[in-house]
């Protein structure tokens, strides 16, 4: 998508060395959803608004045949647009996203990853 290349463009300039070893990717919705949307707690590795996962990250491992897989940032591209009121808000909260679990899969913190203005 459009959207998550421009938003992961500025992220990959400045980590691109770091990141070599991570696929993004996007599906229209997560294919996991809480029990109990009361008192869920997600992992790190889950970017939610509430009970809504807006993003996931799976490590790296192995497929079915026993092949090395790379990590992967899996976007949620429905409960993304939902949640923007119009194509900038979408962008910006998609960078958000991605700085999160970029942040995540490099075990730093966010604003190392994307530093706030000076």
């Amino acid at each position: 998508d459009a959207v998550v290349l421009e938003a992961f463009a500025e992220i990959d300039a400045r980590w691109h060395a770091r990141l070599t070893d991570l696929d993004i990717a996007v599906d229209d919705v997560p294919r996991m959803l809480p029990r109990d949307p009361e008192t869920v707690q997600w992992p790190v590795e889950v970017t939610a608004d509430g009970p809504i996962p807006l993003a996931r990250l799976i490590p790296s491992g192995m497929d079915s045949q026993g092949r090395a897989t790379k990590a992967r940032i899996l976007l949620f591209r429905r409960p993304l647009e939902s949640r923007a009121k119009k194509g900038a808000d979408l962008l910006d909260l998609v960078h958000e996203v991605l700085v999160q679990q970029v942040a995540a899969h490099l075990g730093v913190d966010e604003d190392t990853i994307d530093p706030p203005p000076t």
